[in-house]
């Protein structure tokens, strides 16, 4: 694997996100999660996930260097592959925990909202889908992720603002969880996935699949309506200048 690190501790599998220094999401990156989680949920020795990134970085959402380069076929092949793995998180039956120990915006952000507890590092980090201003339409099945934990009222202006919350209001609209101090996140993280992990499984995994059941219908629907109006922003002049601006500037830093 050469984009994240999975070690395995009293039957936790604990999912670091290890690629370059902001963990932005590509292709490759996004297969190795994706693959790693549908191992680990038909593997019976793991009762459980933790998921955190690295430094400053919990993941900076998707590569858009990489991804402003693709061709059609490649863009539409990517979006269906992001699709699919917010399909699978969503009904990733085990207890899943994230540890967001830095900025974790937009995609980012989209793997936290599908972990079952949020537990967000101290200090001037930022979480958020901020895809609504960079140009990107954001699929319904990610919006009802956001919905779910934190309302439609502030899902939907939250939204369309591309709002990017610092930890502490990130806890105060039910975003995270918990706002801990960094050096004790992953203790923190563990303790709570535990937790989970203590109670019968059969019964946590079938409440937790009962309670996302609307969740996991909406990920697991047809999306290629919502894709070709996705696919046809993408490639619009304005959203390429904004791309491209963005760029840029990620580029002199």
């Amino acid at each position: 694997m050469n984009t994240i690190k999975v070690s395995i501790k009293d039957h936790l599998a604990i999912i670091t996100l290890d690629r370059g220094r902001s963990n932005a999401l590509n292709a490759p990156m996004i297969t190795e999660l994706n693959d790693m989680l549908k191992n680990i949920a038909s593997d019976q020795n793991i009762a459980g996930v933790l998921i955190t990134g690295k430094e400053n970085f919990f993941s900076a959402g998707l590569d858009l260097i990489e991804l402003y380069n693709y061709n059609e076929t490649e863009v539409a092949d990517f979006w269906n592959l992001f699709l699919d793995f917010v399909a699978t998180l969503t009904a990733f039956k085990k207890p899943m925990i994230a540890a967001v120990n830095g900025h974790s915006p937009a995609g980012g952000c989209v793997i936290a909202l599908a972990c079952d507890y949020r537990i967000m590092a101290e200090g001037q980090y930022i979480i958020g889908l901020n895809e609504v201003p960079v140009g990107i339409t954001v699929p319904n099945s990610i919006f009802n992720l956001y919905a779910f934990w934190i309302g439609q009222a502030h899902a939907h202006r939250s939204l369309l603002e591309g709002k990017l919350f610092s930890p502490e209001e990130a806890l105060q609209i039910g975003l995270v969880d918990e706002v801990v101090n960094p050096a004790g996140i992953l203790t923190a993280a563990e303790r709570k996935a535990r937790k989970y992990m203590a109670m019968e499984r059969n019964t946590w995994e079938q409440s937790k699949l009962s309670i996302r059941k609307d969740l996991i219908a909406s990920t697991n629907a047809d999306q290629s309506e919502m894709l070709e109006v996705m696919l046809k922003q993408w490639w619009s002049p304005a959203t390429r200048s904004i791309l491209k601006t963005i760029i840029d500037n990620l580029q002199k830093k």
